[in-house]
């Protein structure tokens, strides 16, 4: 294959320009962050230098003592100027939206009449909603747990091991991986092919190896649920891992010596000393879980499309507002898991400031 740069010029043209542009966006914000406030605060405190020595120098000539004088200070302009962006944003990408996403939840599918609380109580009248509803429950319930503790087993078998970075890298590789590629690779894991045909799913090959016949586990409820959520754990399970390695290590290891001085074994040592001294890392990582599971999406979506009972709220949100041509529907399922999110947040808030007070 030949490769001529003249008729590749346009494009080589376009991809300058990129990195040009990425390279002036960068250095721009480089320069506002770190240039800009630095040379300010320098200006500062130059101006207040002179200020004070000019006051010195009148309270000399006029031979009486200098009086403290008052200081405006000016972080409150710099905390607004960086926080205005995050303040804007916020508002545009999520507060917005929110109170529009709840006025389309009290409307009708076309948002051309007002339904008032019509939609949400056909979510309650709708068995098949009930079940997206134990299905989502389901999910929450297991995947923080199993994936919290697979990741502090596999952190506390590996902590200090030779090897323990190649290790913790095998286990830490999935969160590499868009959860769209995690549900395409086990997709394939979970393929069906008929028992006369060469099985090219490895849970079907395993099965037939042991004398079963091939199954359609995608299609199989309530088993086809549980093994997409064998695809969350095995995706979060390196999030908690190197969370909760993180917190081990930071254990005094003198507290650890005096254990093990008095006799503690190894079963002890984790129940008494390991655990109690990783809680805090424990709750982040359960509260982080159960809202990526709360909010989950693509799994289900590129594994199942819902179907065979396995729809989770955010699922049939997006079938309601976006296949079904059902915005108000859509919009009261969102609202739902907000509502769900919601506690979550409060807690995790709550305890983040009692760790800062202690």
């Amino acid at each position: 294959m030949n490769f001529d740069f003249a008729d590749e010029a346009p494009k080589l043209a376009m991809l300058l320009y990129g990195v040009v542009a990425f390279v002036a966006v960068v250095g721009g914000l480089l320069l506002l962050l770190d240039v800009v406030p630095a040379r300010l605060a320098r200006r500062r405190q130059a101006r207040l230098a002179r200020r004070r020595q000019a006051r010195l120098a009148a309270a000399a000539a006029a031979g009486t003592p200098l009086e403290p004088g008052r200081r405006r200070s000016r972080e409150g302009l710099f905390a607004l100027f960086f926080l205005l962006p995050t303040v804007l944003m916020l508002g545009i990408g999520l507060i917005i939206p929110a109170i529009r996403t709840l006025v389309l939840s009290l409307k009708n599918g076309d948002s051309t009449q007002w339904v008032g609380l019509r939609n949400y109580g056909w979510m309650v009248d709708r068995p098949e909603i009930v079940d997206i509803l134990w299905n989502t429950a389901l999910w929450v319930l297991l995947v923080p747990l199993l994936a919290t503790s697979v990741g502090l087993i596999y952190a506390v078998l590996v902590d200090r091991a030779r090897l323990e970075a190649l290790a913790k890298s095998l286990i830490f590789l999935p969160m590499a991986i868009s959860f769209v590629g995690a549900g395409i690779i086990w997709k394939f894991v979970y393929a069906f092919r008929p028992a006369e045909a060469d099985q090219i799913g490895l849970l079907n090959q395993i099965w037939v190896w042991v004398g079963g016949e091939p199954q359609q586990w995608l299609s199989n409820p309530p088993l086809n649920t549980l093994l997409l959520i064998v695809v969350m754990i095995w995706i979060q399970a390196g999030f908690a891992m190197v969370v909760l390695s993180a917190a081990i290590k930071a254990i005094p290891t003198d507290m650890i010596e005096a254990a093990r001085i008095d006799g503690v074994n190894a079963w002890q040592q984790f129940w008494r000393i390991t655990l109690p001294g990783i809680r805090p890392a424990l709750i982040v990582v359960v509260v982080t879980i159960s809202i990526a599971t709360l909010k989950l999406f693509d799994v289900v979506r590129t594994m199942t499309n819902g179907n065979f009972n396995t729809n989770v709220i955010a699922t049939e949100m997006y079938n309601q507002a976006f296949r079904y041509g059902q915005t108000g529907q859509g919009s009261a399922l969102a609202v739902v898991l907000f509502i769900l999110v919601i506690p979550i947040v409060i807690y995790q808030v709550r305890n983040l400031r009692r760790q800062r007070e202690v």
